[in-house]
């Protein structure tokens, strides 16, 4: 008969099991192949890290696509940063309207917002029409088709997934080290500058490492909005593979791709400790 020490081990062992399955067959095993790939396509050898180093087009679009990330990452941390401010001072309804809207905004489908801004932002949409007929402008403005237009519409998707670890980090401020702050004679903006904001900071932090590693996949966005002008890793590595055929460079760009990723959350880590980003996300 077996103790229950055995049983309970089985129990967990089941439990457990399926998680290092679906890691390796789902992430390990795809990205070993395409490591494979990056070495062996179109013949064996460097040459595809090779041409990554040394090819100016491609460094192009990785020092596009890391610009288009921080500012993306940057106005979307700051807005989302009003937003949580807004919300942690307002009414118990007020708070359920923020959370709505931010909830709102998961429910829209990425393409559908990418074509909303197209419809606004295009030579003949809605606000160049607008500002022509105001006279404010003799031409219509370049809007879109370029980096202007996939960071903003980078920023509008973003914005959402900041929101929520800073609406956490928000919360567990404590009012009463803010009153006894301002009963010392603290101004408004020296308890946001010293007690409010390094309070919040963790959910800055984790708010920050999700949006530039979200920007740095993204394709859907960058590709309408951008236009072919404002190419993105993601877009490039897209164009090598399946317009192209040329498997053995996408292949090496998504592993540059993953390194980068690698990189800012060892970044990120480092300067604002792995168990403070996880404490934005709770």
């Amino acid at each position: 008969m077996a103790s229950p020490t055995s049983e309970t081990l089985k129990i967990w062992v089941f439990l457990i099991l399926p998680l290092p399955v679906l890691v390796v067959l789902g992430y390990v095993v795809p990205t070993a192949g395409v490591l494979g790939w990056s070495f062996t396509l179109p013949e064996p050898g460097v040459q595809n890290y090779a041409a990554v180093l040394e090819a100016q087009r491609l460094q192009t679009v990785i020092w596009r696509t890391l610009r288009i990330c921080l500012l993306t990452t940057v106005i979307s941390v700051g807005l989302a940063y009003l937003i949580a401010y807004r919300w942690r001072f307002a009414t118990p309804r007020g708070r359920q309207l923020i959370e709505l809207v931010v909830l709102v905004s998961f429910w829209l489908s990425m393409l559908i917002r990418a074509f909303a801004w197209l419809v606004l932002l295009r030579g003949d949409g809605v606000i160049n029409q607008t500002l022509l007929w105001l006279g404010l402008i003799e031409a219509p403005l370049p809007l879109v088709r370029n980096e202007f237009g996939a960071v903003l519409g980078m920023v509008h998707f973003m914005v959402p997934f900041a929101v929520l670890p800073m609406l956490n980090s928000f919360r567990e401020v404590d009012d009463r080290v803010l009153n006894a702050a301002r009963s010392l004679g603290a101004t408004p903006g020296q308890v946001l500058r010293d007690i409010f904001f390094p309070l919040t900071l963790p959910g800055m932090a984790a708010a920050s490492g999700i949006v530039f590693i979200f920007s740095l996949g993204s394709f859907v966005t960058p590709a309408l909005l951008g236009g072919g002008r404002a190419v993105m890793l993601a877009e490039y590595i897209y164009l090598q593979m399946f317009q192209l055929s040329n498997w053995g460079m996408g292949a090496t760009l998504a592993i540059v791709l993953m390194a980068m990723v690698v990189v800012t959350a060892l970044i990120f880590g480092r300067l604002f400790g792995f168990k403070n980003i996880v404490g934005g996300l709770k």
